[in-house]
């Protein structure tokens, strides 16, 4: 027990004292879930929308292969990312493995579905007859869009934080294709991981203090956005 009160304290000390390691990793990790975040909203945002407003043949396979992806373990996805960006893959010219921009092709990759997904389902619960009133009177396709996003936009947001509160606690896409490399690539959750097995009990406990703080953030926000309309 004296172990665990004594690396608690000495963790609250980093984080108080704003050391400078922990804030370099913190930062990296807030800003690459940021970029992957963002890149995987704009992408997942209008798809989420037309799969939701259009009839295609295979959209039931398409919606079932989307939500079988959104259990995608962390560590699949940095499997088939390395073996496209690694030197011996179609990607390996670019040299990507083992940088940041490796690291966010993984994250998007893996948070694309949640966006999609859930984006999807904020569409779907709109009244449909609002969307057909729009129609009737003529809007054209860029109104309709922007008149969709308006409605659901409380799912909307809620979709990209979720995503966001996904990508900043996977460990396995930012270990693969990151390498953990010291002031580059090393994230929050390899920090911790790294730090563990070194005997860094209370700086991997600072770091996972940090972590615990902005996963709480995250659920909050979500549960207020999804309240939204409700309020």
């Amino acid at each position: 027990m004296g172990y665990l009160l004594g690396g608690v304290k000495e963790a609250i000390n980093l984080i108080i004292s704003l050391d400078l390691e922990v804030l370099r990793i913190v930062w990296t990790s807030v800003k690459l879930s940021t970029i992957s975040t963002i890149i995987a909203s704009f992408l997942g945002i209008p798809v989420g929308i037309l799969i939701s407003k259009i009839d295609f043949k295979g959209k039931y396979l398409f919606n079932s292969i989307l939500n079988t992806l959104l259990s995608l373990p962390t560590v699949v996805v940095g499997l088939i990312v390395y073996s496209l960006i690694s030197h011996q893959g179609v990607l390996g010219e670019f040299n990507l493995l083992f940088t940041s921009q490796g690291i966010i092709i993984g994250q998007v990759i893996l948070i694309l579905p949640i966006v999609v997904a859930l984006v999807r389902n904020a569409i779907h619960d709109i009244d449909d007859r609002m969307y057909e009133t729009a129609i009737a009177l003529g809007a054209t396709g860029t109104q309709r869009f922007w008149l969709l996003i308006s409605e659901a936009k409380y799912g909307i947001i809620g979709a990209t934080i979720a995503a966001y509160g996904r990508v900043i606690g996977e460990v396995g896409v930012s270990m693969m294709l990151g390498g953990n490399i010291r002031r580059l690539t090393r994230t929050i959750t390899t920090a911790i991981a790294l730090e563990t097995n070194k005997g860094r009990f209370s700086f991997a406990l600072a770091l996972g203090m940090i972590l615990l703080s902005i996963s709480f953030l995250v659920n909050f926000l979500i549960y207020y956005f999804q309240t939204g309309d409700k309020r």
